[in-house]
């Protein structure tokens, strides 16, 4: 055996465990050694937060035996004496039997079958790990301390700093390995950003070129979007107003050490790109397309802004009004002087969009909108419902900044429309933060605020509540969602949101910590309690992960760069960037099954065709929580689906995150 056990026995559950201490290997034995690799990694046998846990958490191994997927073909059974073991002395703290889950049916989400090892008890800080002591197996290493997500969390925030377009990545910040020149400078780059609209691509007059330097690449592409980035701005912001205490300012960005915390810093950064792309008018222009290269520095090509819309000109009103109350707060002159901007920009935003309220503009869609093939990637605008949704959100943090009744007028009127039909889900997790936080603002009307919270908080904190019993039957892994779609890891946070909002707002204390409890697994789940056994973060070994993602789509880190996988010999992507998440809905491009003599028949003759040859199973033919696969392959392989980072996940986890960084 892998693990010697000293003869010192005590009887737990009826079994007869030995006590004293593990020998000969655990403080030293790699984890991984007796397990077998599938095309994800080493496929565990024992999950667990990489990371560790907070002391007062519950703390929870699962151990799993695969039935169905690409890993079922590792046989496996839990063994009767499982230990938990500080690290390196070898001692055991906890010792006894694994629960089994639900019976022993097979999950059918992971297709697993799959037991629990509770060992919540253990709240004194150290390394740790969990030992089969019968099968010679234990998890990875792992901390229990009230800090163990502090380092976590500056890599996390640190993936916005990577995603500066326009800023110079120096070695003393950047690290040697990802440093790089400012990007997208150049003549006819971002300083002198060129309209894509109404013909006006070729010798535009000169009044009509911008400069939208700065802002941060929205994806694995470089494009920036004005509704997303001001929907970065508002979680970054909502992330650090909830939980001062989860940030500092020595995150190891160029502004550390400034007395601002860097999540301010950071979305300063953001809202100066922000203000570029408002017009005197107070619209804001929709979409700025920007060449591609790897490294970001080397893009030679043109940048090209789209056209003002009802839709971002609402969200850069949100994100200016909510900013300029945290930044007006700051005592430094030139912050409070900042928010003070942000508050006028806001008005001005308003009132644009007011008078203009259905003016749309879908970026590179030929049918929708001729002439617009080309400038960015992701569709940004939006669709009724959800401009309806940023007029609300912009009126209520309007109201909360001027007290003018105009705002709650409009608030009071619309509220309606965004009540979920039947109960919240992660799907209305926007529309439900923003009527939550009316609610609760001095001067809200009463009788809406009511409404809100009867609609709302009851069944928010129902399903928290009833939350721990039902994980029984709902999710071996402990983070149940319903749809897993492409992002399915800001799916994951999308649903511990719901949890911490009825965290938020209710009274009740026992019930409140019932329900951040709750958000507190999803975060395990992406920290390495999945099928996988993967920490969902890029190259996070030096803070604890010894599985973490290796490699993800992004022009940047592309395949065939120096960047493309954490190896012993090339980087990879730098640590922090979340990945999409297992995505049962993938599929690499139908060129791969064109016939012979069709248009598409090897994908067009393309270079890339040999790539529909691959075995893409995983993520093809896959129980939903294992359609992932690590790969970065580009069309017609279609990586992006599955490995492709968004700073929309990155900020709703920074967000879940912020609530357990102490």
């Amino acid at each position: 055996m892998l693990f010697g056990v000293s003869t010192s026995y005590a009887q737990v559950g009826g079994i007869e465990l030995q006590q004293r201490s593990v020998q000969s290997g655990v403080a030293d034995a790699d984890w991984k050694r007796n397990l077998t690799t599938g095309p994800n990694g080493p496929i565990p046998m024992i999950v667990i937060d990489q990371f560790g846990y907070p002391t007062k958490s519950k703390k929870v191994a699962v151990i799993r035996a695969p039935q169905v997927g690409y890993d079922s073909g590792v046989k496996f059974s839990p063994g009767l004496s499982y230990a938990l073991v500080e690290l390196p002395t070898g001692k055991i703290v906890k010792a006894g039997a694994p629960t089994v889950w639900n019976g022993g049916k097979t999950d059918q989400t992971s297709g697993d079958n799959v037991w629990w090892f509770d060992f919540s008890e253990i709240e004194t800080p150290g390394k740790y790990a969990v030992v089969d002591i019968e099968k010679s197996l234990r998890s990875a290493e792992f901390s229990v301390d009230e800090h163990v997500y502090k380092d976590v969390m500056k890599h996390a925030l640190r993936a916005f700093f990577y995603q500066r377009a326009g800023f110079e990545k120096k070695p003393e910040f950047a690290g040697k390995a990802w440093a790089d020149r400012a990007s997208h400078l150049g003549p006819g780059q971002d300083p002198e950003t060129q309209p894509w609209h109404e013909g006006q691509r070729s010798n535009p007059a000169k009044s009509l070129i911008k400069d939208l330097r700065g802002g941060w690449y929205d994806a694995g592409d470089y494009n920036k979007y004005t509704s997303w980035a001001a929907r970065y701005i508002i979680t970054l912001l909502q992330a650090y107003q909830e939980h001062p205490q989860a940030f500092s300012d020595d995150y190891g960005i160029p502004e550390s050490g400034n007395g601002i915390p860097d999540i301010l810093d950071e979305v300063k950064w953001g809202l100066d790109w922000l203000a570029r792309m408002q017009n005197s008018d107070g619209s804001l222009l929709c979409v700025q397309g920007l060449a591609s290269a790897s490294p970001p520095s080397d893009a030679k090509g043109d940048s090209h802004y789209g056209p003002p819309t009802t839709s971002a000109t609402l969200m850069g009103a949100a994100a200016y009004a909510y900013a300029s109350k945290v930044f007006a707060s700051r005592p430094e002159p030139d912050l409070r002087q900042y928010g003070d901007d942000l508050r006028k920009r806001s008005t001005a935003a308003w009132t644009w969009a007011t008078a203009n309220p259905k003016v749309l503009y879908y970026n590179n869609d030929e049918l929708k909108q001729p002439g617009s093939k080309g400038l960015a990637a992701g569709q940004q605008e939006m669709n009724e419902a959800d401009r309806l949704r940023a007029h609300f959100e912009a009126a209520i943090y309007l109201f909360e900044m001027t007290g003018e009744a105009q705002f709650k007028q409009f608030a009071d009127a619309n509220y309606g429309a965004l009540l979920p039909s039947w109960g919240p889900s992660m799907w209305e997790v926007e529309a439900v933060d923003s009527l939550l936080y009316y609610a609760q603002l001095p001067g809200a009307t009463a009788e809406v605020a009511t409404s809100i919270r009867k609609a709302l908080l009851t069944s928010l904190t129902r399903d928290s509540v009833a939350f721990q019993a039902s994980l029984e039957q709902t999710d071996p892994y402990r983070a149940p969602m319903k749809d897993y779609t492409w992002g399915s890891n800001k799916g994951k946070t999308m649903q511990a949101r719901l949890f911490q909002l009825a965290a938020l707002y209710d009274a009740d204390p026992k019930r409140s910590a019932t329900s951040l409890a709750a958000a507190l697994e999803y975060a395990h789940y992406l920290h390495g309690v999945n099928p996988l056994g993967l920490v969902y973060l890029t190259n996070m070994a030096q803070v604890g992960a010894s599985h973490s993602a290796t490699t993800m789509f992004h022009t940047w880190f592309a395949r065939g760069t120096r960047w493309q996988r954490v190896t012993e010999q090339l980087p990879g992507p730098p640590p922090g960037f979340l990945v999409g998440g297992p995505n049962p809905q993938f599929s690499i491009d139908s060129c791969c099954s064109a016939s012979p003599g069709s248009p598409g028949y090897r994908c067009y003759n393309s270079p890339t065709a040999a790539l529909c040859q691959r075995n893409f199973k995983p993520p093809l033919d896959q129980p939903a929580a294992k359609s992932y696969l690590q790969y970065n392959d580009p069309w017609p392989a279609n990586s992006w689906a599955i490995s492709e980072p968004s700073l929309y996940y990155q900020s709703y986890y920074v967000r879940l995150l912020a609530a357990f960084t102490r």
